[in-house]
């Protein structure tokens, strides 16, 4: 089995190193890496490191980058692991997608159940997530279940059953849901697991994201979109944009140090008002 690490970068360089250099670490190594950003900066002094990495160029987003990756690596490999260049993978990751593989052919895609994740609860120092996960010791204690989509910043799935599909360019950027639309269309061929078998911790690094105000806009225009194709559930979809909103209303007042929820609000207050104008579409984060 051909397994692939592909990695999407912007802004990040350095912790992008450490992460490649951690793939070294794998029990069962990758059989490539291609590393994908929008400049020279974002790969800065990654070629020729543990591994080969491939490294591309492609316009930035998430959804564009990652689609360079799938297209160098059509027909090439058997398994595509995407990974955010903040994500710290336990170090059996790999061998355990290969064992859940060869295992269970029903299973199209996998996602990991977490043992942190900083994009929820604040940044994390990538040194205290390899000594959590290697000292300590420590792996997420929830059993594993089917799921409906997979989490992006670890996403595995069968070559086979991503045949033809691609990230949608709409969703520019961040691409924030990116992940829920590409990995819903890929479980329509089969079964999405999220495995208690597949751990790390999600640093949630500030640097390279986007700006409150385009966030808050794609809170809203990201929903709509993605629920005119069907590619998010009713439920999870309102649930999420009225969540996302209440938390922006409360914890605007005082504004907190590390999220912009004032310029949250104000995008989602932008996108509402382009939803009555009938111009709303995710695109538009572009012209903010």
């Amino acid at each position: 089995m051909r397994i692939h690490v592909a990695i999407a970068t912007t802004g990040r360089a350095p912790v992008l190193r450490k992460n490649i250099e951690r793939l070294n670490d794998q029990t069962r190594k990758a059989d490539g890496i291609v590393i994908v950003g929008h400049d020279e900066s974002d790969v800065e002094g990654v070629a020729g490191m543990p591994g080969d990495p491939l490294v591309l160029l492609a316009p930035k987003g998430a959804c564009s980058q990652r689609n360079a990756a799938l297209e160098q690596l059509d027909g090439k490999t058997d398994v595509i692991v995407f990974f955010d260049d903040d994500f710290v993978a336990a170090p059996d990751y790999l061998a355990n997608v290969e064992h859940i593989f060869e295992s269970e052919p029903d299973v199209v895609g996998l996602t990991g159940h977490l043992v942190d994740d900083g994009a929820k609860t604040g940044a994390i120092d990538f040194e205290d997530a390899v000594w959590r996960l290697d000292t300590l010791g420590e792996r997420a204690r929830l059993r594993s279940k089917p799921a409906q989509a997979l989490y992006g910043c670890n996403m595995v799935f069968r070559s086979a059953a991503a045949e033809g599909l691609r990230f949608d360019e709409n969703l520019p950027l961040y691409g924030w849901q990116e992940d829920i639309d590409f990995t819903t269309r890929v479980g329509r061929n089969g079964k999405l697991v999220r495995s208690r078998a597949l751990t790390g911790i999600h640093l949630g690094s500030p640097a390279g994201r986007t700006s409150g105000l385009r966030l808050g806009y794609s809170q809203v225009a990201n929903i709509f979109y993605l629920r005119s194709k069907g590619t998010i559930g009713r439920n999870h979809g309102w649930g999420l944009l009225f969540k996302n909103l209440l938390a922006n209303i409360v914890k605007s007042v005082p504004p907190p140090n590390k999220i912009d929820r004032r310029g949250r609000l104000r995008g989602n207050m932008v996108a509402f008002r382009d939803l009555l104008l009938r111009r709303l579409h995710p695109r538009r984060i572009t012209e903010l």
